[in-house]
């Protein structure tokens, strides 16, 4: 029968174990949502974002991506890299600055046909100072980011 010094020792043992760091999810989503529901490919196709239709959904990297259409749900599906936003849809900002953050779907720009989303106004005018930069850097920094 284990004695509560045996008990102590193992766990002592344990507690010593270096901690593993939980990483974040390669997609950022909000209840299992890709960029808040709205459809990636809309900022392409129609220059902006418009919220996708929960009933013309997908997944994809273990996101729920929606729809507006069926047209742009089969465009995602013949090429999700294409329309998909760069570092996972999270804040292209904090990431060139080697952290992350939730987006604002309605803070974004297209970069050499990339799709970026930004967090807020703020996060967006540091972006603006130096785009290029700011992808150069994010770009580094990604994925390690999100095991930090």
């Amino acid at each position: 029968m284990p004695t509560r010094r045996n008990i102590l020792a193992g766990l002592g043992a344990f507690a010593l174990a270096p901690a593993a760091r939980a990483a974040s999810p390669m997609i950022f989503t909000d209840q299992g949502a890709a960029i808040l529901g709205f459809d990636t490919v809309s900022y392409f196709a129609n220059g902006g974002p418009i919220a996708g239709n929960p009933e013309n959904a997908l997944m994809w990297k273990d996101a729920v991506w929606r729809f507006a259409s069926d047209a742009n749900r089969e465009a995602f599906e013949a090429n999700p890299r294409a329309y998909a936003p760069q570092f996972g849809g999270y804040c292209a900002y904090a990431v060139s600055q080697g952290f992350l953050t939730t987006t604002d779907p309605k803070i974004w720009h297209i970069v050499n046909g990339k799709l970026y989303l930004i967090h807020s106004h703020p996060m967006d005018r540091e972006w603006m100072r130096d785009p290029e930069a700011n992808i150069v850097r994010a770009e580094a920094n990604w994925p390690s980011v999100l095991y930090g």
